[in-house]
């Protein structure tokens, strides 16, 4: 491959992965036509890219990034998956086609400049919470107080509160109050 031509897929790669901090390589060797198609379509529609790379090139590209973690790992036939609202919504998606294809190979993700090392490592990654539900957890636990008050003041507490205005009606009534012995 000549330099000039390098240094096309260079910048291409430079360009296609800027805002890319987080991705999973995999090798789709030996899938056949039909099943790599049916991958596609299927992770295209949950807007999941997969792009096959030349190792070299990457490797350049990624240096100082976000995906510099994951250099290691482009090593043979490698493709690129990312996209979607989370590198953990591709990496369950992967880790769900890996089971059904039996040339999916996946060999290593990276999240937030961490290093998921072998499809262990993208299974691990893929049991994290997503965005979203990592954001809903927070809000659950800074309501969970709240939601504890307002508990305690409708249960058994709320028997003083009638207590009181009982008191309070029978004072104004100008009634006795007696001592309950």
């Amino acid at each position: 491959m000549s330099k000039p031509v390098k240094e096309l897929i260079l910048a291409d790669y430079k360009k296609r992965f800027d805002d890319v901090e987080a991705a999973l390589v995999i090798d789709i060797r030996g899938m056949d036509a039909n099943d790599n198609n049916a991958l596609r379509l299927d992770l295209a529609s949950k807007d999941i890219r997969v792009t096959i790379v030349k190792n070299s090139l990457a490797r350049k590209a990624f240096a100082g990034t976000g995906l510099e973690a994951i250099i290691g790992s482009l090593q043979g036939p490698s493709a690129l998956a990312y996209g979607a609202e989370s590198v953990v919504d591709v990496a369950r998606e992967m880790v769900a086609w890996a089971r059904k294809l039996e040339h999916l190979d996946l060999r290593a993700a990276v999240m937030d400049g961490e290093l998921f090392e072998g499809q262990a490592g993208v299974t691990r990654l893929s049991q994290y919470p997503t965005r979203l539900e990592a954001q809903a957890k927070v809000v659950q636990l800074v309501l969970a107080p709240a939601a504890t008050l307002v508990a305690a003041m409708l249960g058994p507490p709320s028997g003083i509160l009638s207590i009181v205005k009982e008191i309070e009606r029978r004072l104004s009534d100008e009634q006795t109050i007696s001592k309950a012995g």
